[in-house]
């Protein structure tokens, strides 16, 4: 069987075709092939011999057999029936497929059949007496047989795409092929009668339907060839709907954006909605729809990005390169979601970077804070004025694909009121469960997210709403040590600074001891934020030096620190200069890192009342009654004490805020110091919870608080028993530096410092 590829050629079975020499291979022209079964392949698009391939065949053929050939190498084919091709093979010399009989199916009646032939062969001849070549057409038209013959030889006058002209030969239903022989023969007809005069168009429902389809389809042709010669004066319409069959939207979002693209086209451009319904389109068609394969995933390559851009941090990052792990195991984007909690300037966002150059993706960053509306995150809805995508799909158009790295900034600073709970909006968001079908308002259509690695970033939990923490894993920030910024500052923060600001590294050195310095006198808070600052001001002030011409080039030791940074800043408390009954060191935690606090506690002759100061909060103010009622079961022979003197206790600072439930076992202490008026030693700091049995219970952020003591020349420290686990938080040079002791009891305090 000789099997020969067709294009835009409309064949069906029981017609006569005549064919040039050069549609058929050479060893095909000649009279021994008279007889022989022809196989003909339809192809998708016009491909050369040479590039095609099985994927651009159609999978409906027609089978036919060569009745003449011609001295002259002109074919004559009778085509036999529709057949469905498999099993296609493809080489540079030959094409192989087999082919098995797919009948019509006869579902009009043959007299119903006849009637309606015949009656469009009475119309085609009437339509013919109109032209100079009706009458020979008259005899043409009068040679047809059936309804496949008027399609084949009229095929290549239709004004129909090729995939048409295959769906007829597609179509199984003889009644279905009939009708759409008969939409196109007339709307060829009509095409023809669009220039006629008005009186013609007062005709029959049907024709009307039929010269509107027809004028349509013209439009549509002579649109095309202008665009095809014109491409920068494509209309907004065909090129959103070029964007539209292009993109890869789901079913829903496609039917959506036809149904706004079709309102467009009927508004036109003065209409008041176009803006509005372009925006939209605009929105949707930038988006990517298609998922892409996740990239191989190296895990060494991560370790090594993150060690590059990050100093310390040794656990988030084995964390972090945990979730890679299930990541590049699932292939699939897998594992919580990750939220890093700790102070400002600890690397919290900056590693997020990271991941996303580790994974070589797309990042995006998206700042919650003060976010108070739920429509920020899951859009307005088009009827408002002004409406607007949520901040989620903003970034994922901002981003250009489906599975950016996206870091979710501040999550701790949403708020809610009138406009909604955006805190609840995020549930949808990042549950792995539901996100791969989020609605955005606006976009009224789902959106496939489960493909977002999303990072969640916060300076603490305490005012995440329950259920949103627990949609993600939590992993602490523990501030850095000063050896640690040391390695920070020289190698990432100063190169920064001076590459900022134009200097050559052979115009500053900045020497160990002016870094050291900096590190303890011009910074105060856990992360690098601080110090970030400082090296810029250093560096703007060298830079004027340098474009003064004064010096070529600076070295700044520690002598020279305060001629860039001007005057020391004391952030920081330092250790106690005067021990006094009633005054103890206690340590705290802050947003900004750890610090150091003092209570302090005094009688005054009064008739028992208690008076609370420093700006402290409800916890605070119930660890203050807690230990003064502690302290009383404690001592019952100096209760005159209480009962004749108002207490007041005091922390320092009253203009800064204050709260957590750390201060007990401090609180304690001071009145225990106060009232039996021993001392305790300025070395000593202390941090814990108490019960009114005198138990020590356990706290958060100790690493902070650790830091901060050593910071102020503390060297002995009471943390609770619970907490020791925590120690491996803390950095092996702090703990050094420190004499460490847990307590399970109140008294196991007061024994040591009250001697």
């Amino acid at each position: 069987m000789i099997t020969i590829p067709i294009y835009d050629l409309l064949m069906l079975p029981g017609v006569t075709f005549f064919f040039k020499k050069d549609v058929f291979p050479d060893q095909v022209i000649n009279s021994e092939n008279e007889g022989e079964d022809i196989l003909f392949l339809m192809m998708k698009s016009e491909t050369a011999r040479e590039d095609l391939t099985a994927e651009d065949i159609y999978p409906i053929g027609i089978s036919g057999k060569i009745e003449k050939i011609d001295e002259e190498g002109h074919i004559r084919v009778k085509t036999l029936e529709r057949v469905e091709i498999s099993d296609i093979e493809v080489s540079l010399d030959s094409i192989s497929a087999s082919a098995v009989i797919s009948p019509e199916v006869e579902d009009v009646p043959a007299e119903e059949l006849k009637g309606r032939f015949d009656q469009v062969k009475k119309d085609l001849m009437r339509f013919a007496q109109g032209f100079q070549w009706g009458a020979w057409a008259r005899g043409f038209i009068l040679h047809w047989k059936n309804f496949n013959e008027v399609a084949c030889a009229l095929s290549g006058y239709f004004n129909i795409a090729w995939e048409e002209k295959y769906a007829i030969l597609e179509t199984v239903s003889m009644k279905e092929k009939c009708d759409l022989i008969e939409k196109t023969i007339y709307e060829f007809i009509e095409m023809f009668k669009v220039g006629e005069e008005a009186e013609n168009a007062q005709k029959e429902t049907h024709e009307q339907v039929y010269r509107e389809a027809a004028i349509k389809k013209q439009m549509d042709f002579l649109q095309r060839q202008l665009d095809e010669l014109h491409p920068e004066n494509i209309s907004d319409v065909r090129r959103f709907q070029t964007k539209i069959e292009e993109s890869g939207m789901n079913e829903e979002a496609r039917k959506e954006a036809m149904k706004v693209l079709n309102r467009m086209n009927q508004e036109g451009k003065d209409g008041h909605e176009y803006g509005i319904l372009y925006d939209y389109l605009d929105f949707v068609t930038s988006l990517e729809w298609k998922p892409k394969d996740m990239p191989k995933i190296d895990l060494k390559e991560a370790e090594e990005i993150l060690d590059e851009d990050h100093y310390g941090l040794k656990k988030v990052k084995e964390r972090i390169i945990q979730q890679l792990a299930v990541m590049a195991l699932n292939r699939q984007q897998s594992g919580s979601i990750l939220l890093f909690v700790g102070a400002p300037g600890t690397g919290k966002t900056s590693i997020g970077q990271s991941i996303a150059r580790a994974l070589h993706r797309e990042y995006v960053r998206i700042s919650l804070g003060g976010i108070r509306d739920e429509a920020e995150i899951r859009g307005h809805r088009r009827t408002y004025i002004g409406a607007m995508p949520g901040r989620i799909m903003e970034g994922v158009k901002r981003s250009g694909v489906q599975n950016p790295v996206m870091v979710l900034d501040e999550v701790d600073k949403l708020a809610k009121d009138y406009g909604g709970d955006p805190a609840s909006a995020l549930l949808e968001v990042l549950d792995p469960e539901q996100n791969n079908s989020f609605t955005d308002h606006y976009m009224n259509v789902p959106y496939d997210l489960s493909n977002v690695l999303f990072v969640c970033t916060a300076n603490t939990t305490d005012t995440i709403p329950e259920p949103l923490l627990n949609r993600m894993e939590v992993i602490q920030f523990p501030g850095y040590t000063p050896i640690e910024k040391f390695h920070i500052a020289r190698k990432h923060l100063l190169p920064k600074a001076m590459k900022a600001m134009g200097i050559k590294a052979q115009n500053l050195k900045v020497t160990d001891n002016a870094l050291e310095n900096i590190i303890e006198s011009y910074t105060a808070e856990s992360g690098v934020r601080g110090l970030k600052k400082q090296m810029d001001i250093l560096c703007r002030s060298v830079a004027v030096k340098l474009v003064k011409g004064e010096q070529k080039s600076l070295t700044v030791n520690e002598k020279r620190i305060e001629e860039f940074l001007g005057k020391k800043p004391m952030h920081h408390e330092s250790m106690m200069e005067e021990e006094l009954p009633g005054v103890v060191t206690g340590l705290a935690w802050t947003r900004a890192g750890g610090e150091i606090l003092f209570v302090e506690t005094a009688l005054t002759k009064g008739s028992g009342e208690l008076v609370i100061t420093g700006q402290l909060g409800d916890v605070m103010k119930e660890s203050a009654q807690i230990a003064v009622t502690l302290v009383k079961s404690m001592y019952p022979d100096k209760s005159e004490l209480f009962e004749k003197n108002d207490l007041h206790i005091h922390v320092p600072e009253g203009a800064v805020p204050k709260d957590g439930p750390s201060a007990g076992i401090t609180l304690v202490t001071a009145l225990s110091s106060l009232i039996t008026g021993k001392k305790v030693g300025k070395e000593y700091a202390m941090t814990g919870e108490v019960s009114l049995r005198g138990g020590v219970m356990p706290i958060g952020g100790l690493p902070e608080k650790l830091m901060a003591a050593q910071r102020a020349g503390i060297t002995k420290v009471f943390i609770p028993y619970k907490n020791i686990n925590d120690l491996d938080e803390v950095a092996e040079e702090i703990k050094e530096k420190l004499e460490i002791i847990p307590v399970k009891k109140v008294n196991d305090v007061l024994s040591r410092v009250l001697k």
